[in-house]
């Protein structure tokens, strides 16, 4: 009979929906695992899923087969061991036409409102996508706007840091993907381009395969398809030039660097790119009679003259040339992209010789017409008059200002994160104290430029648009730029949604009226808490979901507030700057990252680590010329080679330990032997003084089974002295990473104040939690109640999930979930597990999988 069954089913298998039903298994592979990606960028486009229909056929074995395959593969792929090699990548196919295609600039805006990256630009045609700058959050962004990232051909990089491409990895690995078969993408970049790629390679296997071109003064390339060009100018770069667009480099490095620091300098990659895009020019209407004046005959040479080839006329012994039977030309709109780091920088672009061609003020009078100008330049060199004179050059054009101006700050990149931010504000600010709408600092518009009248200029905001082709509507375009919505108007939606939530909000504010003592003394484990203040510990929750950055929830990242005492990350995702600041202030998340004491990374999984550098190189800087030591990151052994092999870039400021150092085992045979000849023993002595002045006993590091090298870990407070003498026993903060329930993290969590669980699968999903090596919801508590934790806080959420998870709440008496950036301190921890309910009440309107085109493509089984 199930030969017969199975013979009946084999022809639906072929079909892909079927076989996704039968097996349930989703197509598409994670894409944030240890993934040969730079090799699999050709992977099919996955099918769309409903969780349902996995709880529905649980029996089934063609699911057990399959489901164990898959966790053998992602274990290999974790491993990085599988075996696959590179697949056969080819160009899309794509029918260029200059003349009726559409094509635009568009600012994407990554980095505004915080500062902490570079915005990136989108040149759009209507078949190809070119990105300039792919800073963290791109994704994001993109994600949130429905600008589908999988039509990307090029990624151009100004520079070479992580302010320009800290979203590359993550980028590159959704590509991965998402992408359509026979898909790769290029990516171009000064010669810094290769130690980037060399970083990867610790993380992201075949990363060697990647299309890379890495450029300089001698490069070649060989996307010079059409090359009409008679000039040979030194400086100039060319690196595409096909039917629709050119686009040339000019490369500015400063030639000389004087001891005294230039005023307005920032660190940044000593080479900068300056982008000349320069579309083609539409020829003249054709004119026949003109044609038949010269002796031509109606045939194929009409064609040739209107595609620029001169011919020999039919009746007469002449050469018949374009121009002769062609109207007046439409020149071709040219755009600028300029990123000049420093006032050095600057005096290479004013000794370019290319760019006199582009000069207004020429002498001979002839140059080409530039029409926009994007300068992702800083407001230090902006303002500067030499820079505003330079800009005065290019006469007519628009210069728009995507650079961190001080107006900049107030336009929210991130406006659906937001509004969620400001609901839940709304409904209980002691756990959600950021507004999600604000204005960092006030800025000082009296030196903006945009108040200068010496040309035309304006401040870049979100989704802004110049449009190039056709050439009617040549110009900008603010149509779509998002309507920003303030916080009154947030919560007036809000109230007239769920009218019951103003009454919900009181209560919420009750609950710290309540008797403390019941909720305080339920647990012996709560003895910690005794006398405990608002100055002891925060738990932030900087990301919570998943895999790979999304609309409403970032990627792992937990911040550990000890105030006066200074602070610590675990984990670090992409974005996780940004995120510091949307919940501290621009201030605020500088002075927190200056007191950090230790980052710690659970495996190197790019949701976990991608946003470490960012934080590395501003602590760097923030700290230059101040008496610091360098900070200690604790991490799997690989992560070492990504650090290493980025600090060939620029330098981290940092010293590595490897977790395996940092076990209970590990730990022990240090304080026992003093073996001061291993090379990690001055680092581990100089953790301990660090965790001490910080009011920790100790970080301990645990193995868990999640990939090879996954740790959890334990942070340990230090004992107090309660008023009448008596030994107040030190919090414990334990935190999974990601991970199956296991022995090891019982062991670690026991008497645990609070346990940071990952939750990635509803309880329904077990079967695929067990295939990916993460947990369930269930069991997530089953391990905090087996433990005896006083307090659980589960994240780490599919993006599945958009707004909130799916759970069951009558059994989670001691439990929470988490949400991006809300803040847990030790003093409310009796309230936490009450405000649950509300939590609910404020997302009842939500579906499990919201928005599902955006879901579609952003959302995966998590790594």
């Amino acid at each position: 009979m199930n030969c017969l069954i199975r013979r009946l089913l084999k022809p639906f298998s072929r079909v892909p929906a079927m076989n996704t039903i039968f097996s349930k298994i989703p197509i598409k592979k994670s894409v944030l695992s240890s993934y040969p990606l730079f090799t699999c960028l050709s992977s099919n486009k996955p099918h769309s899923y409903n969780s349902k229909s996995f709880s529905s056929l649980k029996q089934s074995d063609t699911k057990e087969s399959s489901l164990m395959k898959m966790k053998d593969e992602s274990k290999k792929r974790a491993e990085c061991k599988d075996k696959s090699g590179p697949k056969d990548q080819k160009s899309k196919s794509r029918r260029l036409n200059p003349v009726n295609t559409t094509s635009y600039v568009q600012i994407l805006g990554t980095g505004m409102d915080t500062q902490d990256t570079s915005p990136s630009v989108l040149l759009f045609f209507d078949n190809m996508r070119i990105v300039f700058n792919a800073g963290e959050g791109l994704q994001r962004f993109c994600t949130e706007h429905k600008i589908k990232m999988s039509k990307i051909d090029h990624i151009f990089l100004s520079r070479v840091c992580s302010e320009t491409a800290g979203g590359l990895p993550g980028l590159l690995l959704t590509l991965a993907g998402t992408g359509e078969k026979g898909l790769y993408v290029n990516v171009w970049g000064p010669s810094d381009l290769k130690y980037f790629v060399d970083a990867m390679k610790s993380f992201v296997p075949n990363a060697a395969t990647v299309h890379t071109r890495c450029f300089d003064a001698s490069f070649k390339s060989d996307m010079v398809l059409v090359d009409t060009d008679t000039e040979n100018v030194s400086d100039q770069i060319k690196l595409i030039h096909d039917k629709v667009v050119k686009i040339s480099a000019v490369l500015l490095q400063p030639e000389t660097r004087t001891r005294k620091e230039d005023e307005f300098a920032i660190k940044c990659s000593d080479v900068s790119v300056l982008y000349v895009c320069e579309l083609p020019e539409i020829r003249g209407k054709f004119d026949p009679d003109k044609a038949k004046a010269l002796g031509l005959k109606p045939g194929p040479k009409y064609r040739e003259l209107q595609e620029g080839i001169s011919v020999k006329s039919d009746l007469q012994d002449i050469m018949v040339h374009p121009d002769d039977v062609l109207g007046p030309s439409i020149p071709g709109p040219i755009v600028l992209l300029v990123d000049c780091p420093t006032l050095s920088h600057f005096q290479k672009i004013l000794s370019t010789h290319y760019l006199e061609n582009y000069y207004a003020d020429k002498a001979e009078g002839k140059h080409k017409i530039v029409n926009c100008v994007i300068h992702l330049s800083p407001s230090s060199v902006v303002n500067s008059s030499d820079y505003q004179k330079w800009m005065s050059r290019f006469c007519g054009a628009e210069h728009i200002l995507a650079g961190h101006q001080k107006k900049n700050i107030e336009i929210s990149v991130l406006q659906s994160s937001a509004r969620v931010a400001a609901r839940l504000n709304y409904l209980c600010p002691q756990f959600f104290p950021a507004p999600g709408f604000w204005s960092p600092e006030q800025p000082n518009r009296s030196n903006d430029v945009s108040d200068l009248n010496f040309c035309k200029t304006v401040s870049a905001e979100n989704l802004l648009k110049f449009h190039l082709r056709p050439y009617a509507q040549l110009g900008l375009d603010r149509s779509c730029i998002p309507i920003k919505a303030g916080p009154e108007e947030i919560i007036n939606d809000l109230i007239s949604e769920i009218p019951e939530i103003s009454d919900a909000a009181k209560h919420v504010s009750q609950l710290w009226e309540g008797d403390e003592e019941l909720w305080v003394n339920q647990n012996v484990v709560s003895r910690c808490l005794k006398n405990i203040t608002r100055e002891n510990v925060e738990i932030v929750l900087l990301g919570t979901g998943s895999s790979q950055p999304s609309k409403y929830r970032n990627v792992s990242s937990i911040f550990i507030n000890l105030f006066s005492k200074g602070s610590l990350l675990l984990d670090c995702g992409e974005g996780t700057l940004g995120q510091l600041k949307r919940r501290f202030g621009i201030q605020g998340a500088d002075n927190a990252v200056k007191r950090l004491k230790c980052i710690w990374i659970s495996h190197i999984h790019a949701d976990h680590h991608t946003g470490l550098a960012r934080i590395l190189i501003l602590r760097r800087d923030l700290l230059k010329g101040l008496p610091h030591e360098p900070l200690i990151v604790i991490g799997p052994e690989q992560l070492k080679g990504f650090l290493d092999a980025y600090e060939k870039l620029e330098d981290l400021d940092m010293q590595f330990l490897d977790c395996s150092l940092t076990t209970q085992t590990s730990l022990a045979s240090f304080e026992s032997n003093y073996n001061n000849r291993l090379n990690s023993y001055p680092i581990l002595k100089n953790l301990k003084n660090v965790i001490g002045d910080a009011g920790l006993e100790n970080v301990i590091s645990f193995r868990v089974e999640h990939c090879k090298e996954a740790f959890g870990v334990v942070l340990k407070g230090t004992d107090r002295i309660d008023s009448d003498g008596g030994v107040i026993p030190g919090w414990k903060i334990v935190y999974s990473g990601d991970t199956r329930p296991c022995s090891a993290l019982v062991e670690a969590s026991r008497g645990a104040t609070v346990l940071i669980h990952e939750a990635t699968f509803e309880d329904a999903l077990e079967k695929e939690a067990t295939a990916k090596n993460h947990s369930t919801t269930s069991e997530a508590i089953e391990t905090g109640n087996a433990a005896g934790a006083y307090r659980i806080i589960l994240t780490h959420f599919s993006q599945r999930y958009p707004k909130i998870p799916v759970f069951d709440e009558s059994h989670m008496h001691k439990t929470c979930i988490a949400f991006d950036m809300m803040s847990v301190n030790f003093a409310d921890l009796h309230v936490l597990p009450r405000v649950l309910p509300y939590l609910k009440l404020l997302f009842k309107n939500e579906t499990n999988v919201d928005e599902c085109e955006d879901v579609e493509d952003a959302v995966t089984l998590a790594a």
